[in-house]
């Protein structure tokens, strides 16, 4: 007899993925759609008359080389994260072992 269960879990994720694509199908970001909440953000902080004190040192080139740093900053701190999660359950190990013997 065939599992039902796998049948019906599959069926939930395709209606989850394509439910979005089919309510706003070739709407973008210029329709208001998927926009971030920084941009919004900071039209509200415009709107208040608020001025900053001062500008950025360095702008990246483009949009892209922003989205590299970016994406190299999370890399170099799930790396760190990753480490220290691996030494602190390696020396956790080891005590153990010692306990053992």
């Amino acid at each position: 007899m065939v599992d039902i269960k796998p049948i019906i879990l599959l069926a939930l994720v395709a209606i989850i993925v394509i439910v979005p694509f089919t309510m706003y199908g070739g709407l973008g970001e210029d329709e208001g759609y998927f926009g971030g909440a920084d941009g919004e953000a900071s039209d509200v902080i415009e709107e208040t008359g608020y001025e900053p004190w001062f500008s950025s040192i360095w702008e990246p080139p483009s949009g892209e080389i922003e989205s590299l740093l970016f994406a190299l900053q999370a890399a170099i701190g799930a790396i760190i994260i990753g480490y220290v999660l691996g030494y602190y359950k390696g020396q956790d190990s080891m005590k153990n072992k010692k306990q053992k013997k």
